[in-house]
């Protein structure tokens, strides 16, 4: 049996959470409130029962009609809705490790009957590099692997240390020497300077208007995620010259948001604040600290700068493709003049109706 309990009763969601010791960050309702009033959806919790087994997952639900590439046409409103994994990572996750195949077979066939019974059009997935869950939903949805995500193996500070390479850990020694100091703290004051110096970078680096998020925002991570944030940030003559916003849960930490004043990019501070965050992360028990993978899942940069924490992570990264009525996916095809196959061939993005070409 599937169900499904809306962010409006949150109460019970929070309930039901605590059956699950596997828990992420990503779960908890007060993490994806922040994404609801950033417009990504209205978020909801998607809950399998069978007798002991039992399984969740975090999706947005997103009316179609609102999408604006659809304001010209006859779609109706709430009527018609797609599913997305909030930003960060998600999918199903049971309440126990070991699942025998006649669960996992009907978990599948169900999923796909429950999603289509109430109007779902298609969903996609992003599946958590830690939890390796994507897997579990192969019977039902198409997987693609993309790029590896790098994670800090926080077993003890030895570890952590002998992990990073050694050309990292002369930069980490360097920004050290520098005069370059962590501190860490949260706030709604110290989320205002993280805002500032964010969306600073956000502009040098030319990002989209997607990742610029309002104070309403910040002021949800301050109040909802209240227990499962922290923010580090590093001094340079009592300024602060780098920040990051480090969201926890259960096991893991993660790497939320960050940004670094360009003029000081020199002293490289943001390797020296990952390193004495997870060093905390140790000292509170955690066990990994995820910093994610590259930009698009490439082997970029920002992905090579993440990997010289840990030479020897290993964690790969998929999506999951759902389409759960074929028939209402092609009618909205048609509505966008994608109709054709050749056309819907060149379209890698899911759902390919919100493409923009």
């Amino acid at each position: 049996m599937f169900k499904t309990i809306p962010i409006s009763q949150y109460s019970e969601w929070d309930k039901v959470l605590k059956n699950f010791n596997n828990l992420d960050v990503y779960y908890l309702s007060g993490y994806v409130k922040a994404f609801q009033i950033h417009g990504d959806g209205e978020p909801i919790l998607l809950q399998y029962i069978n007798g002991d087994y039992q399984a969740i997952c975090v999706m947005m639900r997103r009316d179609i009609a609102l999408d604006r590439l659809f304001y010209n046409s006859s779609l109706p409103h709430r009527e018609y809705y797609d599913l997305i994994t909030p930003y960060g990572y998600g999918g199903f996750i049971f309440n126990r490790d070991k699942l025998p195949q006649y669960i996992i077979d009907h978990f599948n066939n169900e999923l796909v009957v429950y999603l289509k019974n109430e109007n779902y059009v298609s969903a996609f997935f992003r599946f958590h590099p830690i939890i390796k869950n994507a897997l579990l939903h192969s019977q039902s949805v198409n997987i693609v692997s993309l790029g590896k995500t790098i994670a800090m193996d926080l077993t003890t500070p030895e570890l952590i240390w002998q992990n990073i390479t050694s050309k990292n850990r002369n930069v980490i020694r360097k920004a050290e020497k520098s005069g370059i100091i962590i501190k860490h703290g949260k706030g709604i004051e110290l989320l205002r300077q993280f805002k500032s110096i964010y969306d600073e970078t956000m502009r040098h680096d030319n990002a989209d208007d997607y990742y610029y998020f309002k104070d309403q925002f910040y002021l949800s991570i301050s109040e909802d995620l209240i227990n499962n944030y922290e923010l580090f940030y590093a001094e340079y003559q009592n300024e602060i010259i780098s920040i990051a916003i480090i969201i926890f849960e259960g096991n893991n930490m993660h790497y939320h948001l960050s940004g670094s004043k360009y003029e000081y990019r020199c002293y490289a501070p943001s390797n020296l604040l990952l390193y004495k965050a997870a060093l905390w992360g140790y000292e509170q028990g955690y066990k990994i600290f995820h910093l994610g993978g590259g930009v698009g899942s490439g082997n970029d940069s920002l992905y090579k700068f993440k990997a010289a924490f840990n030479r020897n992570s290993d964690y790969q990264f998929a999506i999951g493709k759902l389409v759960i009525n074929k028939e209402l996916y092609s009618n909205l095809m048609m509505l966008r003049g994608f109709e054709s196959d050749i056309i819907s061939s060149r379209i890698n993005f899911f759902p390919q109706y919100r493409a923009h070409l």
